[in-house]
């Protein structure tokens, strides 16, 4: 089922507001469980990370900054 350009607008701004904060949350406190590691591991470790989070989002996020396409021409 394909969002329309309106709702993926409107759960981009969910995710982005609540998912990706709630997420830093999850991934600072996953990273602190772990013995302090190198600090080019643990930067290498944050960079995976915060590619992460977007890859079941990738779709939501596509073409969210362009102009509607459902929208009338003027």
């Amino acid at each position: 089922m394909a969002l329309s350009y309106k709702a993926r607008r409107r759960w981009s701004l969910v995710i982005l507001l609540i998912g990706l904060p709630a997420y830093v949350v999850v991934a600072i406190s996953t990273v602190g469980l772990l013995d302090r590691p190198a600090p080019w591991l643990e930067l290498l470790i944050y960079v995976g990370l915060g590619f992460i989070w977007i890859l079941p989002f990738k779709f939501i996020f596509k073409g969210v900054g362009q102009a509607d396409p459902d929208a009338p021409d003027k």
